[in-house]
């Protein structure tokens, strides 16, 4: 098949050249000249993707990017991964959902397949990703062209689920559209699982998130209880999780980060107002999960006075802004909040992470805007008041931490294996 797949990003590229590996030919499309040309070269701007993986596919003639949606006309089948995120407001935001149907839609032929993976509400592919589409094409969906939807299912940097190993869910807007996206991801060699309708599919990835997210928000909760009767919460999770029934460890943190557990949530929430439902659940998740950074911060104050030292007075190390650890994405990371936070009372603050040397230009916490990481030097942990391990990324020598480090607050108990020795100097948050 001949596939497009607009937007190449951490969903779109490891999605296109999954296709390559079965013999499908993949043109990726992306506003973004910089991806565009980086394909085109062989190089890949993903840590977990090898340049070597995009150039044998650009050199076998089986995958090219271009800015030009002239070439959707010569497509079997388009795919759409763009990002969907959340207003100020925390409302939903599907402008670049609506902006790549319109980018698609003049170029339409009779019998292709659209499939829209991008995390949203149920209804959005049938409610306003259709009449886009039909809009500017001048054809019927379900009748002309087929239209479907099949949640991504990405893990950033989890070895060992990759696109071609997790099922997809599909579901269509008529049985030919769900066949036909079935027949699409079958000859990718994925798994798939067909559900009755898009909006099935588009619940089914809100189902997979709000459980994750509730789930961490009920452990985040049971560490301030816990933490007030001195009790260990990541001892607890340890013993529970021997229980091969019924239990499903989720660990605690400083907060949510990435691209769908803070956010997909809340699609959902929008969406269940439009019915008059209430998702108290839901919501009151997302209120103990955004509560978790002023606890680190609480946390912090709380080990530095051990120390006799006033917070705005403190030099402060973050280890780790990427929202989860191993990966070079610091979207929505609660570091973020938590740094800009320390800032704001009168802290230094600096920051290592291996996999971030620069953070980009922060929309929202624009103070940190291009900050540059730290070397982790014996030096640099001697001098600091207190190191803040905000992401446990496993490349970091903790032990090294631990022996040349004042004061560690662990918000991930990533100290869990250091020598016994230093336990005293070490604050879990």
């Amino acid at each position: 098949m001949k596939v497009g797949v607009v937007g190449l990003g951490y969903v779109g590229l490891p999605l296109a050249l999954q296709f390559v590996k079965k013999q499908n030919q993949v043109v990726g499309f992306d506003v973004d000249a910089n991806k565009v040309a980086s394909v085109n070269a062989g190089h890949s701007y993903i840590r977990y993707i090898e340049s070597a993986e995009i150039a044998d596919a650009v050199k076998l003639g089986r995958l090219e990017a271009t800015i030009s949606f002239l070439r959707i006309k010569e497509m079997d089948a388009i795919i759409i991964c763009v990002p969907t995120p959340l207003t100020k407001h925390r409302e939903p935001d599907i402008q670049f959902i609506l902006e790549a149907g319109r980018s698609i839609g003049p170029y339409l032929v009779k019998g292709q397949l659209v499939v829209l993976e991008s995390t949203t509400y149920p209804g959005t592919t049938d409610e306003d990703l259709l009449p886009v589409l039909e809009d500017l094409s001048g054809m019927k969906a379900g009748v002309d062209f087929h239209l479907a939807f099949s949640p991504e299912r990405e893990d950033p940097g989890n070895p060992k689920f990759k696109t071609g190993n997790i099922p997809k869910v599909v579901g269509g807007l008529t049985p030919a559209c769900s066949a036909k996206a079935h027949e699409l991801y079958s000859s990718a060699g994925i798994n798939v699982v067909a559900v009755s309708s898009n909006k099935a599919a588009e619940a089914t990835k809100l189902l997979e998130n709000i459980f994750r997210c509730v789930n961490i928000a009920l452990v985040n909760e049971l560490k301030v209880v816990f933490d007030r009767m001195d009790i260990d919460v990541w001892e607890v999770i340890d013993a529970a999780k021997t229980k091969p029934f019924g239990y499903m460890p989720f660990y605690p943190g400083p907060g949510l980060g990435g691209h769908c557990i803070p956010i997909d949530p809340f699609y959902l929430t929008w969406k269940a107002r439009e019915y008059g439902v209430a998702t108290k659940f839901i919501e009151l998740a997302g209120e103990i999960n955004t509560e978790m950074p002023h606890f680190v911060v609480d946390k912090l104050v709380e080990a530095l006075s051990s120390q006799m030292k006033p917070l705005k007075e403190a030099v402060i190390l973050i280890l780790g802004v990427a929202y989860k650890k191993d990966v070079e994405d610091c979207r929505e990371s609660p570091s973020l909040a938590i740094w800009e936070s320390l800032k704001k009372k009168g802290a230094m603050v600096f920051y290592h992470d291996p996999f971030i040397s620069q953070l980009p230009h922060l929309h929202e916490h624009t103070s940190l805007s291009h900050e540059k990481s730290v070397a982790l030097e014996s030096e640099m942990l001697a001098m600091v008041d207190v190191v803040l391990i905000l992401t446990d990324h496993s490349c970091i020598d903790y032990s090294k931490v631990a022996e040349h480090a004042r004061l560690i607050v662990d918000t991930r108990n990533a100290c869990k294996n250091v020598d016994p020795k230093y336990r005293d100097k070490i604050i879990k948050a």
